[in-house]
């Protein structure tokens, strides 16, 4: 890999590290999900620093590009987050609706009046 590449691969991925820690530090990005970003930037500047890694990994991978490799491991990535994501969805909806239903009851029970009633 040419000397330019490696150091555009590699400013890349130290950007990338950046920006997840700040996310974190502003709060925009949860510690839980931080790990893993974390984890993906330090392979990235990895495989950025020592390409004859990837070189090895699609070799023993039986893959013919080491191109081919990076985006095989990013689909597979992608596909586990959507994953992970539309499991954490579907709970926070059973959460939604299990809270509105208590919700209604305890309204029902106490006797006051619903938002929609006081417009």
């Amino acid at each position: 890999m040419p000397f330019n590449q490696k150091l555009l691969a590699a400013a890349m991925a130290v950007a990338l590290l950046i920006f997840i820690v700040e996310t974190v530090r502003r709060r925009k990005l949860r510690e839980e999900y931080a790990w893993l970003w974390v984890l993906i930037g330090g392979i990235i500047l990895v495989l950025a620093l020592w390409p004859a890694l990837l070189q090895l990994i699609t070799v023993r991978l039986g893959i013919e590009l080491p191109i081919n490799t990076v985006f095989f491991f990013g689909l597979m990535f992608m596909v586990f987050i959507n994953l992970h994501f539309s499991v954490k969805i579907s709970e926070l909806t059973n959460q939604v609706k299990r809270l509105a239903q208590e919700l209604s009851l305890t309204e029902e029970k106490d006797g006051s009046p619903r938002e929609e009633e006081e417009r």
